[in-house]
């Protein structure tokens, strides 16, 4: 009786271990910082509510060696036996770092179809903390959508958890497997079978099952990963679970609803109308940011019938809902069928867009235009961006386009930081606006996230012409001593004669090269009307030249105020490059103005010039020319500025450049092999010949190398161009690599691959040994050998004894024991030798063995 007592409670204790240990269903541990190092985290779990198991503490591991219980702050029963359990507390961190946060409870729910003997594995969940201060603060996402859910065998299941990330992070989304003792995968863990597919959308987080097969629960483990600046900062996995039953009913089916990009201030309304084939009534709600953050958006059921409802979503988002990252909305329709109740779940993403700046003005100078603005609608703005072009594009953003793309030709020229910051003195840097141009400017606000607003329309305007604009700088005689240039400007027109009332004056400032490296004063003009300058005595031949034009106000006593100069301007200088029957000719220039077209001229045979061709590049090719005559260019620029009253067409001419076509194409690669006459000791080269008078060839190079790494160097020449062999004869190893090239009768010669052998070995050792005192066989030694550095040699008797050893190639064995001075008896021995030898790759050693007969033939043998 006592037994079966004994076993009655047994067995009891048994079973109610097991109720209180299978009990996890869901969870998912999120976080949020309120310190530099200090986080309060939150863990919520999903349980079964018949099982008496109850945890009103979780022991939380940090990460960083630390453990600690946290208590239950709330606890909500939910329908289907389900209960949802928040736990909270706080840690702070010893310092920078990343950090895993880890829950372990000892067991999940059974029966879990996709995790083998699943009442006996841990629940855990875990998210990456990462501490950096270039990252900065930052908080998970908040999963807005239980980790529970239902799924019917042969329906299409969607699930989404409806993340919300207050930083404004960027979201991506990915499966992972569910996880149980110490944090690691679950060993035997599988994905739920499917008709179909299983997957989760990367950017929308959409987890889709398409169908499930067989009912059951499953236990699915989502991936949320935080990302900043494109760098990841953070992960959340999430253990859920979906319990498949079979039904007849059929989902409810949500519209396909469109992503927006809206202005804040702009109202968003939205009629989200949802069925159900089977006519069941149907229960709709929003999910997603745009519910939880200030000034929130609303969702009310406007109709709701047998087998249709009609929801809408309204938002009026504000500036303080601009950010770089769009708000996620998640519609989620449950139909209240008697056997299963399923959910279909949509999702549309809202970017919300700060209106652009207004009132955009510009207040232009000589060298600089200052750019003014309304203060931006949304005061939250961190400053602004400032584009600017030269002349005006007609450009229209739509309703998710923020900046101006660089395909308007729009560059960006500043960051203005401070909401209230509203103006900009664009001076080029410091260098100074060339003047000639009209100047067309947009302006957007950004914000502390990445975020830009709206583009502002486009103002421009031209610069006050109160300075002299240059417009020639044209090469009048190419010489290298007595070359000259003509210079030209156009006088200013609108500068402030009240402040500046004269007389006037220019200054001509000149330097080699063309940006103005060394300038130095070349001229003083006292007219205003002066506006032209021949520069003489220069080498035009070989060098461009730049010129600087100041406009001065000449006060009594000869002081000087200057008013302002315009840009550095040089002349157009030519570059002539040899080819086979052709020349290049490249141009080169620094000017302010917009050159269109190059006008090509050739010197004829009267020393006059016939123009042979036009382009809109900087370069030209004249093809068709023979080699080793001399052909000489001039090239004429062509340009303008974009206003009015200036010079149009700004005509330049380049100094005079000569240069002469040459053959530079090489011969085609030769094609060649290498046979190693091993006997010989020679390596014979051999080639293809190629079509010797087409190209041109008259002889050809051999270049060798005795190992593979180092790079061949010329070993012979062969002048007879018929001839298609070369015998080579190596000193150090029959291994090499060799290059054969082509040379034609302009020096240009062919390029080959290198081509390697390495296939001869020499070293090889006799049989049988005769050490009797009668020559020739009484040493041990090896045959002819080539290439060998050194060896190691050891020879064994039958019983593995070492008798003799040595590192010396030639071996020189006289059949005597190792150190002994007795001789070995007559009989088989083995031996083991590496041939250290020159090979392709350096000294590399070769293993042989074999056995070796000894005759001794009765000489004196030793004691054993």
């Amino acid at each position: 009786m006592r037994r079966y007592l004994f076993l009655t409670i047994l067995f009891f204790l048994s079973t109610l271990s097991g109720a209180f240990a299978t009990h996890n269903r869901a969870g998912e541990i999120t976080y949020k910082q309120i310190g530099p190092l200090t986080y309060e985290i939150t863990i919520v779990t999903y349980t079964y509510t018949l099982s008496p198991a109850d945890r009103p503490e979780l022991t939380v591991q940090w990460g960083d060696g630390n453990s600690e219980s946290v208590s239950r702050i709330e606890e909500v029963y939910l329908p289907n036996d389900y209960k949802r359990n928040t736990y909270k507390g706080r840690h702070t961190y010893p310092g920078p770092g990343i950090y895993e946060i880890v829950m372990e409870d000892p067991n999940r729910n059974e029966g879990i179809l996709n995790i083998p003997n699943s009442v006996n594995v841990p629940f855990t969940i875990k998210t990456i903390l990462q501490i950096n201060a270039e990252v900065g603060n930052n908080n998970t996402p908040v999963l807005l959508t239980p980790p529970i859910d239902k799924a019917s065998v042969g329906r299409l299941f969607v699930h989404n958890p409806a993340a919300y990330d207050s930083d404004g992070d960027s979201l991506s989304y990915g499966l992972t497997v569910c996880l149980g003792e110490n944090g690691e995968p679950i060993a035997g863990y599988t994905i739920p079978p499917a008709s179909h597919e299983f997957y989760v959308n990367p950017v929308t987080g959409d987890l889709v099952w398409n169908c499930p097969t067989q009912t059951g629960k499953y236990n699915v483990a989502m991936l949320i990963e935080e990302w900043r600046n494109g760098v990841k900062i953070g992960k959340i996995i999430r253990d859920m679970q979906i319990d498949v039953q079979e039904a007849e009913n059929h989902p409810p089916v949500i519209q396909d609803l469109p992503d927006l990009c809206v202005e804040a201030g702009t109202t968003i309304d939205i009629k989200i109308i949802t069925t159900d084939q089977d006519n069941d009534h149907i229960t709709v709600e929003g999910l997603g940011g745009p519910f939880v953050v200030e000034d929130s958006a609303s969702f009310t059921t406007l109709s709701e019938t047998a087998g249709k409802t009609i929801s809408e979503f309204q938002w009026t988002p504000s500036c303080k809902n601009v950010r770089n990252q769009p708000y996620e909305v998640v519609i989620k329709a449950t139909d209240n069928a008697d056997d299963l109740e399923l959910v279909d779940m949509k999702s549309f993403m809202i970017k919300v867009v700060a209106p652009a700046p207004e009132n955009l003005q510009l207040t232009p100078g000589n060298n600089e235009m200052i750019v003014s603005w309304d203060a931006d609608y949304c005061s939250n703005a961190k400053g602004y961006y400032i584009f600017r072009r030269k002349g005006a594009y007609n450009y229209t953003h739509d309703s998710c386009e923020t900046g101006i793309p660089e395909s308007t030709g729009y560059k960006k020229i500043a960051t203005v930081n401070g909401a209230l910051t509203l103006s900009f003195l664009d001076d080029n840097d410091g260098k100074g606006l060339a003047q000639g141009y009209t100047y067309c400017y947009r302006v957007d606000a950004f914000f502390a996230d990445g975020a830009e607003s709206y583009i502002s329309d486009e103002v421009c305007s031209e610069l006050i012409r109160g300075i002299p604009i240059i417009t020639n700088v044209s090469v009048l005689t190419t010489d290298s001593l007595n070359g000259k240039m003509f210079v030209a400007w156009s006088k200013p027109t609108d500068f402030d004669t009240i402040n500046f009332p004269g007389p006037y004056e220019y200054k001509v400032w000149r330097s080699e090269g063309l940006y103005g490296e060394n300038l130095h004063l070349v001229a003083t003009l006292h007219d205003i009307n002066d506006t032209i300058f021949y520069d003489s005595l220069l080498n035009t031949k070989h060098n461009p030249y730049s010129y600087k034009i100041e406009f001065y106000n000449v006060l009594s006593g000869g002081n000087e105020v200057l008013i302002g100069h315009p840009q550095i301007a040089s002349s157009v200088f030519v570059k002539t490059r040899s080819d086979d029957k052709r020349l290049h000719l490249d141009f080169e220039k620094n000017v302010p103005w917009i050159n269109e077209k190059y006008v090509v001229y050739r010197e004829n045979d009267t020393n006059g010039f016939d123009s042979i061709g036009v382009t809109s590049s900087v370069s030209y090719i004249d093809e068709n020319l023979t080699n080793g005559n001399t052909y000489c260019y001039k090239v004429k620029s062509i340009g303008h500025y974009n206003i009015d009253s200036i010079i149009d067409p700004i005509i330049n001419y380049s100094q005079k450049a000569c240069g002469t076509p040459k053959d530079t194409i090489p011969p085609n690669p030769i094609s060649f092999r290498i046979n190693s006459l091993c006997n010989d000791m020679e390596n014979v080269i051999s080639w293809t010949l190629p079509n010797i008078e087409q190209q041109g060839i008259v002889y050809y190079n051999i270049y060798y190398s005795p190992i593979y790494d180092q790079e061949p160097e010329l070993l012979a020449t062969v002048d007879n161009p018929q001839t298609n062999e070369y015998v080579h004869t190596p000193s150090e190893s029959m291994a090499g690599c060799y290059i054969v090239t082509a040379v034609d009768s302009a020096g240009n010669e062919s390029s080959s691959p290198k081509v390697c052998i390495d296939s001869c070995s020499y070293y090889e050792l006799p049989n049988v040994f005769t050490p009797n005192g009668s020559p020739p066989n009484d040493i041990f030694h090896p045959g002819p050998y080539k290439f060998v550095d050194h060896i190691d040699l050891k020879i064994f008797n039958r019983w593995g004894t070492l008798v003799f050893e040595t590192t010396n190639p030639d071996i020189n064995w006289n059949g005597e024991y190792l150190n002994t001075g007795k001789l070995v008896t007559t009989g088989v021995y083995y031996y083991i030798c590496d041939v250290y030898e020159h090979r392709l790759t350096g000294i590399v050693p070769r293993n042989i063995t074999g056995f070796i007969h000894v005759f001794t033939n009765g000489r004196n043998q030793p004691a054993n």
